[in-house]
């Protein structure tokens, strides 16, 4: 991987951390990912139509369909994420979800798109495999402090991270749709899906306008950045890769859980988020 790629994810990985710790303690809910939805599709559409303008993309029926279903992947994702932070803690649900999405991409990227990755990187995802067993620990115990479920769904959420980084790979790379046009376009797209969900609760759209606007629109800021760095370095490389190597913010979101909002069996934690950065760049370097 290049310099220029690496920064790219390593700064991108900053942005998820962050978004992702303001998700955790503002409580989410449709309401909330309503309105940064919103904002970011407010936010981005003069730099992406300008984008647009300048390059001139082709946009056919294959690559409206590939934002169509990246559309509705990453609201799948975003909805199981909210609903892993509502039973977990951040310290485990994070570092889950984005662990074990890069080991199923490496995987996809081998059966799908002809990938082949070298020793070093098949250890990586044992050493990542190893650190999700730390991280999880006994059940009993996960049954007992309520982070049970919270697993279940970060495991669902990493599933849905592998689909949707192999879907969007494509997108950007082979049908050459340029990242910031595909990420607003299927911003958009996820908005009008979100929608009717999210006026089944009207009253949870006017508490996130009420209590949480301020945060809303440092997701709608952070959470689109931290993906189209990633989705620009994915142009020029390899997606088994780029996948492993923006799960740095493991470690930056597992530090935030254990310093910022005091979750405990820290120390654990941070063993286990270390373990998965190192299996991580090891897939990296393979």
């Amino acid at each position: 991987m290049s310099a220029y790629a690496l920064a790219l994810v390593l700064a991108g990985a900053c942005c998820h951390a962050w978004w992702n710790l303001i998700l955790k303690r503002t409580g989410g809910g449709t309401g909330f990912f309503l309105l940064f939805s919103g904002f970011s599709a407010i936010l981005l559409a003069p730099v992406a139509l300008v984008v647009w303008w300048i390059e001139q993309p082709i946009m056919g029926w294959q690559q409206w369909s590939m934002m169509g279903l990246s559309a509705l992947l990453h609201l799948l994702y975003f909805l199981a994420l909210d609903h892993g932070y509502k039973h977990g803690d951040l310290s485990i649900v994070y570092p889950l979800a984005r662990g074990t999405g890069p080991v199923l991409t490496m995987g996809g990227a081998i059966l799908l798109l002809g990938e082949r990755p070298t020793v070093i990187a098949i250890g990586g995802a044992l050493l990542i495999a190893g650190a999700v067993l730390m991280l999880v620990g006994d059940p009993r115990k996960l049954r007992e402090s309520g982070n049970l479920r919270g697993v279940a769904f970060a495991l669902l959420t990493g599933c849905l991270i592998a689909s949707y980084t192999l879907a969007d790979k494509q997108s950007v790379a082979v049908l050459l749709i340029p990242p910031i046009v595909f990420d607003w376009c299927a911003n958009v797209m996820r908005w009008c899906l979100l929608t009717p969900l999210a006026l089944r609760n009207r009253a949870g759209i006017k508490a996130a306008w009420q209590d949480h606007r301020k945060e809303a629109l440092y997701v709608a800021i952070l959470s689109p950045l931290s993906y189209i760095l990633a989705l620009t370095a994915m142009r020029f490389t390899p997606v088994s890769y780029v996948a492993p190597a923006r799960e740095v913010s493991i470690l930056i979101a597992t530090v935030l859980g254990a310093k910022v909002l005091a979750e405990g069996d820290a120390t654990r934690r941070l063993a286990a988020a270390v373990l998965m950065i190192a299996g991580l760049f090891a897939l990296a370097l393979g």
